[in-house]
């Protein structure tokens, strides 16, 4: 009788072990997640801040140098910034360089399709149940679409999960995974402010790390003495690294300038205004917290003194601010699914089925490719979201002199007419450190004489949206008159005197 060669038996075993991992259910699932991910991003490409971004990273890449004072606008005199998102900026303008339009659609669905899988594996390392693991992706994905965009939010959020996954290592496996935290905040300083919220983070972790109690379904285990000591010292080390940044303590106290320094920012943009109750994600917010609460009832779960604390962080935030509901998406998903991991049996992958796995990856595959939006569709999402036909009209009628522009045009004329000073656009933070912020609000909502405004930045002519009350109070006015209108924009020109 021929026998087979044991070290051809073990390569076979372990080939067959390769395909169960390739092939396996969770890695279905993140195919699945991949294709959400681009099914919800395709009709998102124009966003009125990808523009700055992009041409800021244009400055960054083509001069090597991060600039520290405002380079498009003719009414902030030059104002310093505190260019806080430079790195994400040159990865925006990096994927435009080599694709275009569609270079920045694949970054969008690439970081988009980083940030669900990377929920979900966190999630499901956190609640032990790679299933119910599923919906805390999904709780993520929906929170997540208050700010799918060409943005350096995307980077920032996906850092945090992964701080949180970094934490959760840590804590159940080793603490030498803390020491992945220095090297993440030293990138995530120079990408987004919401690095901030990942130290605040850091300080609930070790603040309940001290406790030991049981209070009725509230439970906290105090951390032994090597890792609390583990993830002190990482936090020091994550100190220092957010110093390397081009302007030092500025750059680090940004996101606190934001939020205690700028009350027409957060009180005027649309996104920094209060959450919506009657809204789908308010309405959303409100189901997630009631599941969990009643399952701590019902089912006599266990809610941990930490997730109590960042459950509490994440709901202030989103009711406080839109914008920060995906925040609250990211921080309440991983503690639903483990309340809610014993309601569904955990993964085996000794009763996996490989083979219909990979069909159904191959089909999240093929439905991401044909979903990938084409040129001329991405073309048409710029020309429908922005002033284009209006901008044409200003290069071939050689319109010269100071430009007013609608607030949400700012960022596409820093792109398109980089040659014509901007009066504003999306970094709100600059113009009301420079006062122009408050001066166009109260210009633009009819709360000061028109003229006191105009005659103050010497406007020549305005490039404004249609539904601008300004397009109906200016043409009133003796000396304006209106040389361009379309269905979205209007341009008014000074009559000479």
């Amino acid at each position: 009788m021929k026998t087979v060669p044991p070290a051809f038996g073990t390569n076979r075993i372990a080939r067959v072990d390769l395909v169960r991992q390739i092939f396996s259910f969770p890695v279905m699932l993140s195919g699945l997640l991949a294709m959400l991910a681009v099914l919800t991003v395709r009709h998102r490409l124009n966003d009125p801040d990808m523009w700055w971004h992009l041409k800021t990273g244009e400055v960054i890449v083509s001069t090597h140098t991060i600039p520290t004072t405002d380079l498009f606008s003719y009414t902030t005199n030059h104002h310093t910034l505190v260019p806080h998102e430079w790195f994400s900026q040159v990865l925006i303008y990096d994927a435009y360089r080599w694709g275009g339009y569609s270079g920045l659609m694949l970054w969008l669905c690439l970081f988009t399709a980083a940030l669900l899988i990377a929920g979900y594996i966190f999630c499901s390392r956190y609640s032990g149940n790679s299933k119910t693991a599923f919906l805390g992706a999904l709780i993520i994905w929906f929170f997540s679409t208050t700010g799918l965009a060409v943005r350096p939010q995307l980077i920032g959020y996906l850092l945090l999960i992964l701080e949180l996954l970094l934490v959760h290592l840590g804590r159940t496996l080793s603490p030498r995974w803390f020491f992945g935290l220095p090297p993440l905040f030293a990138v995530w300083v120079n990408c987004h402010g919401s690095f901030f919220l990942g130290f605040l983070l850091l300080g609930v972790f070790l603040f309940c790390s001290f406790f030991n109690f049981r209070m009725g379904l509230l439970e906290s285990s105090r951390w032994d003495l090597r890792h609390r000591r583990m993830l002190s010292i990482a936090i020091g080390l994550s100190v220092a690294a957010l110093f390397l940044n081009p302007v030092g303590v500025k750059q680090v106290l940004y996101p606190l300038n934001t939020l205690l320094y700028q009350p027409i920012n957060l009180s005027q943009i649309d996104e920094w205004k209060p959450m919506q109750w009657n809204e789908s994600r308010g309405l959303a917010l409100l189901a997630i917290l009631g599941c969990i609460f009643l399952l701590l009832i019902i089912r006599q779960s266990t809610l941990f003194w930490h997730e109590l604390l960042v459950l509490t962080l994440g709901t202030w935030f989103a009711i406080s601010h839109l914008r920060m509901a995906f925040v609250f998406g990211i921080l309440a998903a991983p503690i639903l699914s483990r309340l809610i991991s014993t309601s569904w049996e955990t993964y085996n992958p000794e009763q996996d089925h490989p083979w219909p796995n990979a069909a159904l990856i191959a089909l999240s595959l093929l439905m991401c490719f044909l979903a990938f939006p084409n040129r001329q569709y991405l073309l048409s999402q710029v020309n429908d979201g922005n002033p284009v036909k209006a901008v044409e009209f200003i290069k071939t009628h050689h319109l010269t002199g100071h430009m007013l522009n609608s607030y949400v045009y700012g960022g596409y004329l820093i792109w398109e007419l980089p040659e014509d000073p901007v009066f504003l656009d999306g970094r709100a933070d600059l113009y009301e450190w420079a006062g122009v912020l408050g001066e166009f609000a109260q210009w633009a909502n009819l709360q000061s004489d028109p003229n006191t405004l105009l005659n103050m930045y010497s406007v020549d002519f305005c490039l404004l949206e249609r539904s601008s009350p300004m397009t109906r109070v200016l043409p009133l006015l003796h000396n304006w008159r209106v040389v361009y209108s379309d269905n979205a924009s209007v341009i008014l020109m000074r009559s000479a005197p």
